[in-house]
Order: C-alpha cells, then structure tokens, then sequence
C-alpha cells in the first residue's frame, strides 16, 4: 500500500533563553535537559538526531557552567547527532535592524565551527512574523532554507506549506512553514485513543496543506527534556496508521524531498505578518518603548559610529577591537530574542534587558572615545588644542553642530587647518571646578576655575573622515550673534514653521507650497491589551491635547532655532475612569523643536512624564495627502504597504487568530506620498506606526503603551486565551519620563531620488 505521507519525527527543544523566568532560571533546566540529551545520543545509536533549536547561546550558557562537556557535544555535532545552529539566538525578524540580522547569522555560524558544521537553514519556530529580506540574508550566509510558523495565509499565493520564497532582490530559499507550531508532537502518549486524538485532526491538516506530503512532526517544545519513550511511541504510530511511514529525521531530509519537487512549488514574495491562523502580535514593537528607543540608540551607535570609527582607526595603524566589539554584539543579540526585544517577559527579565543594554552603551561609549583620541592624538601636533569633527557617512556633511570646549580661559578662538578664523557662537558658558577635568590639578593645589563652552558651529565635514579645528586660549575669536527672526516663528530656504494656540505645529513647504497643519498634537486612549497586543477599551474615550494650553518659548541661536513647547493632558489614570469619562491622571508633554538654517530637515524631541496607566500616547503628523498605500523601510530595503488592511471587514467571520489591525512597523523611517509631493518621519526606537484618516493622510507614531500584564485573555483585538501567562508587569505600564526623537522631512520626487533613505 502506498503511504499517505511520510511522517517525519525530528526531536528537538525551543529554548527561551528567559520569558516570564530568568535566564539563570532557565540555566538550571538547560544543565539537566543537556545531560539527557547527550547521554541518549551517546548511547543510543537508534536515537539519530536532535536540533538543539538552531540557536548556539544555548550553548554559551551551558558551557559558562560546564565546560568540562565541550568535547562531548563536539564529538555530537562532528557525528551529525547534535544539530546546532545557524543563529546565535532565536531573532526577532520585525523591529531589529539588518545588521543586527547578520550579526546573529556571523556570531551563532562562526560559534557552531568550533565543533561542527552549524545547520543551514534559517530556522526561526516561534519569531513573531518573518521580514521579507529574510532570504537576501540567508543567500548571504550560503543558507537556501528556511522553517518558521508564524505569519503565513493563503492570501500570500499559496495554501501549502512549502514555496519557494523571494526577497525584493529576488535572493530564494526554500520554505518549509509549520502550519500547527513547533510543538505538535510534544510528549507524544504511548496509547492508541491518546495518540488518536492529537493526531487525527492534525494529520488532515497537514497533508492538506502539503505539497509533498513530507510531514513535520517535531517532538519537543519549550524548555522540555526528550521523550525517553519515541521508539515505543512510534511503533505505536506505525500500528494504528499502517497508511502513513513513520521515520526519525532530520529536517535537511525533509528539504531534500521538497526540493525534488521545485517545479510544483509557488514562489512567493514579502512578508509574512497574517495572524490569520497563528498570533503574529503585530502591535508588540510598542510594548516597553524605554527598551525598544534604548535597543535602536545602541544599534545606531554601533553601526554607525562605533565600527565605522574603528575602521578609520585601523588605516592609521590602531587595532580593531574584534573581541571588544564582539562582546558587546553579544551582549544586545541576547536582547533580540523574541521574546526578550518584544518584551513580552516579566518585570525581573525586563531589568536583565536593560542591564545588558547599558553594558553594551558603557562599552560602545568607551570605545568610541578612545578611538576618538587616538586618531586625534595621531594628527600633527599643535600647541592649540584640538577639536576634531568627525563625519562617518559615505558623503561629505554641511551640520551644524553643538558641542562643548573645556579650557583655562575666558575666550578663545577657534581657526581651522588654514589658520582661517572659524565663526561661533556660545549658546552657554559655565564656571567648573578643575577635579571634575582632572583629580590631579587639584591634588597638586591648583584651584584655577576651568570654562565650559557649549557652541554651535558649521562646518562642512568630508565622507568618511573628519575635520579639525584649533582652540586658541585667551586670543579673541569670532563670536557672532544669534539671528534675529520674525517672533512667534521658525524660518529657514526650505521651511516656515508657526506655532498654534495648543501647541501644534503649522508647515509651510517653501518650495512646493504644500501646508501641513496641527502637526505634533499628542492623541491619548486606551489600552487594555496586554505585552504582546495592543487592544483598545470596550468603552473608549479618545483624547487630544487640541485643549491644551501650552507655555511656549522661541530661541534664536546663530544657525539653528528651537521651539520649546510644554504642557500637560489631564488623562483617565485608568480604565475605570476612562469608562466613567473621569480624568485625574496626568502626561506631561514637552516638544523640542529644532530647525537648522541649512536643513530640509525638522528635528524634534518628544519628552513624556507618564502619570496614568492602561493607556496609549501617539504623536499625530497630519499630511494633504490622500493615498491608499505607504513606504516604510526594512532590512536591506524598503516596502509598500496598505493603509487599510481589507482583511479588517472580515477578521472575525474568518476566524483569525487577532485582528489584522493596519499598525505596521518601521526601521528608520515612513512615508507618505501624492503626486510629486511627500512627507517622510524619521525615527530612533519608534518603530510602529499606523496612517489614519479618511482622505487626508495622517502618522500615528506610537510613543508610550502602558500595559499592566504580561498576557491577558479576550481582548477585543485578539480574543481567546492569553498569550503567555497572566502575570502582573507594573513596570510595563512605563509611569515616569520618556524622551524619544523624530524628525519630519518634505520632498519632491521620488523617496529615492530625495535620498529619503540615506537621510533616515
């Protein structure tokens, strides 16, 4: 007879490094559960393979305790008993950067050589939803597989479980979605009526969906020991599914049998974000926005400071700081686990985050400075001292520029490398004690005061270079003047920026004309979601600060003006009284706008104090625009998304698992566009955004979700059961001070051609 399927039985664990338990938690499982494994694949030549969940952390923190079995699990791997990697830890796919990506791939591949060959598949069971750039970094690593569950619909081409999937570049690998999760065959039962009834519907399901009729049936789930029983269990299986072939694999073989049928698959391109028959938590890039602004910042400095400094350090003979550096990638890679950058963890994990973040900072901080005085202690010497400007784009840069000078002097000036007279202007001056420059003036009983300078300067700064300016002490400089504007605005060639009654902002585009009104106003509502979702009250009560009444301050300086504009929203402390339209909470708003005298480019800086809970705070930037579709960028790319999700009419009579709401995730920016005009939000850490509106366009940028428990069951978004566990996350309800940053860019043209991307 010939088998309905072949049932693949591959053992396997998915480790959570930490979740609503600490990683030190979960280290105690890990040292028993690793002991079982080894000894059954040392011992058992039957039992072939177990996946150690494609994630050599594990590994880390196994052998921080027991180093004395590294040649234990080698000897494992070498025999192709132990599958280890590709990545170094279980990534989230949506809201970190592409580089943080190939990190993850670099560090857990380079990691699994050390014993064996890692596994080449891009292997990501639990991640919440799959970027579409996915395979254009997996080609990059030789990887041409990949297994995931989440994210997937018939809506994206196909109702089976295997395609081939393209990236925008057309990079392709093969697909092999677990339709029913990575934990199906979890503690199989050894009888016939217990196997019977988790496996019959399953089955249907699966070789419904299946291309090949090669069916996945991982044995494990999270943090589970092995199941000593599988052989009894699996001739079981044989005896009550004569129809079927049971076998113990690994899944290259699965891929295998599905690549010899390349010519039947659909090939499919994009994201997979659908929670139609699995929860891909699509609002979760705003839980715990303190972790998600710390987690961008650290990025961004890494990338785009740190390395490119060590870089140019090393053309002038200085080391770059491998191991350094790899430290501190480690450090933030552990954060990227999904479940940890998500931040749906307890409170306790959620401090561990941050510790490791402010490691990884003081690291990256310290190494940048001392790059910084290396390459400028390697500069010709001069009896003035040094300010040095650095510009580690791929383009020369005309910024302004604040910055602070310390020195023994009163005055000073500042010249340039032609000994030209270089014009600044003092935004403050301060008296400072000489310990606080160094202990040893002091210690050597020299109490003259230090000066401390904040300046502002402009300077045009090479690609991939610098610049150095000399400070004269006690020689008259060239202090200029602030401007002196129009009052009441912020004016430059590109921009005329007016303050309204509540705080707002009026935009005028000087050169396309296009007006922009009651830009920046704060909307505040509610949240009764819970870490992973966002879902709004029953009864809901939306507020604006369209009543507020601000105290606002306008400030000239030489080559920049600000606009400090403060006020505070009375908001429900709750959701009680939001239900009873009750308001004795409190967020305190405070918008620093900035525009450069030079720059196409509005800078803003938004700072919260949060007094309320259950709530959510959104920074509204209405456009003229009417569109129905949006540009947002991803790893390596950017993609045009729905404003409206169509899926939304029908959610519920379809069964999804949550609403398709139509928040989406960004990187570093998202635009809007109508004919030849455009806007475009820049960001760092606000990742989610939704455009709202009915015709006339808006960005809804998300910047604080309050939330108070790590998962909540029925929510009106996403009904059913928790997910994880209902555990109360007071921290998560984020009461204090928030300060995020974002910038507002108009264009004309293509985003492209405006170079939207390279401003980002």
């Amino acid at each position: 007879m010939k088998a309905v399927s072949r049932v693949h039985i591959t053992p396997h664990m998915h480790w959570d490094r930490e979740w609503y338990f600490t990683t030190e938690e979960s280290r105690i499982l890990l040292v028993n559960n690793m002991e079982e494994i080894l000894c059954r694949l040392e011992q058992d030549n039957e039992y072939k393979y177990y996946v150690l969940d494609g994630q050599t952390a594990i590994l880390e923190d196994y052998f921080a305790v027991k180093p004395e079995n590294k040649d234990r699990v080698k000897k494992q791997v070498e025999a192709g008993k132990l599958i280890i990697g590709p990545w170094y830890t279980q990534t989230d796919t949506t809201i970190v950067s592409a580089e943080s990506i190939v990190r993850n791939l670099m560090y857990g591949m380079r990691d699994c050589l050390a014993f064996g060959e890692p596994m080449k598949i891009g292997y990501l069971p639990d991640s919440f939803g799959m970027s579409g750039q996915l395979p254009h970094i997996y080609n990059g690593f030789g990887i041409t597989r990949t297994m995931f569950w989440r994210g997937c619909s018939e809506r994206h081409g196909t109702d089976k479980t295997e395609f081939l999937w393209q990236s925008s570049d057309g990079s392709e690998v093969t697909a092999q979605v677990l339709p029913l999760g990575y934990a199906i065959g979890k503690y199989l039962p050894a009888d016939e009526n217990g196997l019977r009834k988790r496996l019959d519907s399953y089955f249907d399901v699966l070789e419904k969906a299946s291309v090949t009729k090669e069916i996945l049936l991982p044995n494990g789930h999270d943090q589970m020991p092995l199941q000593q029983n599988i052989f009894e269990v699996m001739d079981k299986l044989r005896e009550i599914y004569p129809q079927r072939k049971f076998v113990m694999s690994r899944f290259e073989e699965v891929f295998e049998k599905i690549e010899a049928q390349r010519d039947n698959l659909a090939t499919l391109k994009g994201e997979f974000i659908d929670g139609k028959y699995m929860r891909v938590h699509r609002t979760i890039g705003s839980t715990r926005m303190d972790i998600k602004i710390a987690h961008a910042r650290i990025e961004n400095k890494i990338v785009n400071l740190l390395e490119p400094l060590a870089t140019l350090a090393w053309t002038l003979g200085f080391e770059y700081h491998h191991g350094l550096l790899e430290k501190m990638w480690k450090e933030i890679l552990k954060n990227h686990a999904h479940d940890s950058i998500g931040c749906c963890c307890s409170d306790k994990v959620h401090r561990e985050i941050v510790a490791r973040f402010e490691l990884a900072e003081d690291m990256a901080d310290n190494l940048i400075r001392f790059y910084m005085r290396k390459i400028a202690d390697n500069m010709p010497q001069s009896d003035a001292d040094k300010l040095v400007l650095f510009n580690l784009m791929p383009w020369p840069r005309e910024e302004v520029i604040n910055t602070t000078v310390r020195l023994r002097a009163s005055q000073f000036n500042l010249r340039d490398d032609r000994g030209q007279p270089v014009p600044y202007f003092i935004r403050h001056a301060r008296e400072i004690d000489p310990g606080l420059i160094d202990r040893q003036i002091v210690h050597y009983g020299n109490y003259d005061p230090f000066m401390e300078f904040d300046i502002q300067i402009n300077q045009i700064v090479p690609s991939m270079g610098y610049r150095t300016l000399y400070i004269e002490a006690n020689q008259p400089g060239n202090v200029i003047a602030a401007k002196s504007d129009a009052e009441g605005i912020l004016e430059n060639a590109f921009w005329q920026i007016a303050l309204n009654e509540d705080g707002s902002l009026q935009l005028v585009d000087k050169d396309s004309g296009v007006r922009y009104d009651r830009v920046l106003q704060i909307e505040e509502s509610s949240d009764d979601g819970d870490e992973y979702d966002y879902s709004p009250a029953k009864e809901e009560w939306v507020i604006t600060a369209a009543n507020a009444k601000p105290q606002c301050d306008i400030i000239h300086e030489a080559w920049q003006s600000r606009a400090v504009i403060r006020y505070d929203m009375a908001v429900p402390l709750n959701l009680s009284e939001r239900s009873a339209r009750q308001s004795t909470g409190r967020v305190g708003v405070v918008l620093v706008v900035t525009l450069s005298h030079n720059s196409r480019r509005i800078d803003v800086d938004i700072n919260l104090d949060n007094q309320a809970d259950d709530h959510r705070l959104r920074v509204l930037v209405p456009t003229p625009f009417n569109t129905d579709s949006v540009l947002a960028d991803t790893q390596f790319g950017s993609l045009t998304r729905p404003v409206n999700d169509s899926a939304m009419n029908n959610w519920q009579q379809e069964g999804w698992k949550e609403a398709p709401v139509p928040v989406w995730n960004m990187l570093n920016y998202v635009a809007l566009q109508e004919g030849r005009n455009g806007m475009a939000v820049f960001s760092e850490g606000l990742r989610e955004f939704e455009v709202i509106g009915e015709e006339k366009k808006t960005f809804a940028i998300t910047l604080l979700r309050g939330v108070g428990l790590l998962g909540k069951e029925d929510l009106l978004l996403r009904p059913g059961r928790p997910s994880g566990i209902k555990m109360p996350v007071p921290d998560s309800q984020l009461r204090g001070l928030l300060s995020c940053r974002l910038s507002l860019l108009s264009y004309t043209g293509t985003p492209t051609a405006a170079g939207v991307a390279q401003q980002a």
